[in-house]
């Protein structure tokens, strides 16, 4: 079994604004904007996630034209059950924006 991951507030962050776009899938860009982080500080936590079994990733299957494929993340089961935990568990955060 997979380590509880480490619970930042950034953590926490990512966790909610995942939660909030679920069951759908979202970009990693609309991730950063929600929670209110740089890349360089999100895409190591997705990645994190995912390794643990927390998170789903894949490729875009058809990117608009002109565009490269991106990744599109949706939380795991284990995923729900670990932001819903995490939320309970603090005080509320303050995401930026609604993710679409």
């Amino acid at each position: 079994m997979a380590r509880t991951p480490h619970t930042s507030p950034h953590t926490r962050a990512v966790l909610a604004a995942l939660l909030a776009a679920y069951p759908g899938r979202t970009y990693g860009y609309d991730l950063s904007k929600s929670a209110d982080l740089k890349s360089g500080t999100l895409y190591p936590i997705l990645q994190r996630l995912h390794e643990q079994g927390y998170l789903h990733a894949e490729w875009e299957s058809s990117p608009p034209a002109g565009r490269p494929p991106r990744h599109l993340y949706r939380l795991t089961e284990a995923g729900v059950r670990l932001a819903r935990e995490r939320q309970a568990a603090s005080p509320p955060l303050n995401l930026k924006g609604a993710l679409t």
